[in-house]
């Protein structure tokens, strides 16, 4: 079972007008390289996957995100409980230049995209009403987040993008 292709949530749609995909929406301070690197691949999970409602990806610029009960995060996923209404996703990139130092610049973009598949596989969670406790949750989020990009590296390497 490939949770980002389940077809639970066909129901939960079916006759409903929903606006569908990925969208991103950057800071405006955001660097450059990281908006270039979170475009490309969205641009290629778009075409891979199907997102049944539409979910923003805020790209921000600060180090670190406050969550709803107070603690940060890179990456949060705000899950409505009502299921037309649009979950959204936020993402922290003010530290990419820190991890371009530490780690270059391939694994600090790598950081940010991971994120967002680990925020993408739990919007994946909600829309198909995964019954799951938390800790089975970030470790499904976890797993599939390194599925996806070595997905997305493969695909890169094949077309020669990276």
């Amino acid at each position: 079972m490939h949770i980002w292709t389940l077809q639970k949530w066909k129901s939960k749609y079916k006759d409903k007008e929903v606006r569908t995909s990925v969208r991103l929406r950057f800071d405006k301070d955001v660097n450059e390289e990281v908006k270039i690197s979170c475009k490309n691949f969205c641009r290629w999970i778009r075409k891979e996957f199907y997102f049944p409602i539409r979910v923003p990806i805020y790209v921000k610029s600060s180090y670190q995100l406050k969550t709803m009960d107070n603690d940060t995060a890179v990456g949060t996923f705000f899950e409505p409980e009502d299921p037309l209404v649009e979950p959204y996703i936020r993402i922290a990139t003010g530290d990419y230049c820190e991890l371009v130092e530490k780690k270059g610049k391939d694994a600090a973009k790598l950081a940010i995209l991971e994120s967002i598949a680990h925020e993408l596989t739990h919007y994946f969670q909600w829309v198909n009403s995964l019954k799951l406790t938390e800790m089975d949750a970030e470790r499904q989020a976890n797993q599939y987040s390194i599925f996806i990009l070595e997905e997305y590296l493969e695909q890169c390497h094949q077309l020669h993008l990276l």
